[in-house]
């Protein structure tokens, strides 16, 4: 079952520039920066009392995609990720991953497009 909106996916350029604009400009903080093994680097911010919704910084990296300063996809919290996925399956929804990714120790993902090739993905947090 899907419980709410996860974050926002926004490919950058710059992870930096992006970090001081979203924080200096817009008044978001910096909950965390972690970088994956595949090169691309991950910047999470929201709004100070507001933590439950993010804004996802994706910089660098190498996964065919070449829209920075675009949103990349949509994420919404799951807690069942795999009968998640099965649910959109039986529903006729095509799936880019029919398997779960693991990341960030332990949180799950899959992605999946919406009705107009819009880039949709499932989060199972690590601590579910």
């Amino acid at each position: 079952m899907i419980h709410k909106l996860e974050h926002i996916g926004v490919r950058v350029n710059d992870m930096d520039a992006s970090i001081r604009f979203y924080t200096e400009v817009l008044g978001m903080k910096l909950v965390k920066r972690a970088p994956l093994a595949d090169g691309v680097e991950l910047g999470f911010l929201s709004f100070p009392g507001s933590d439950d919704v993010e804004i996802e910084l994706i910089g660098r990296g190498s996964d065919g995609l070449s829209d920075s300063g675009k949103v990349h996809h949509i994420a919404f919290t799951v807690s069942e990720i795999e009968a998640e996925i099965e649910r959109l399956k039986a529903h006729g929804v095509t799936m880019i991953d029919e398997t779960p990714k693991t990341i960030l120790n332990g949180a799950k993902l899959a992605f999946f497009f919406g009705p107009d090739g819009e880039r949709l993905e499932l989060f199972q947090p690590a601590n579910v």
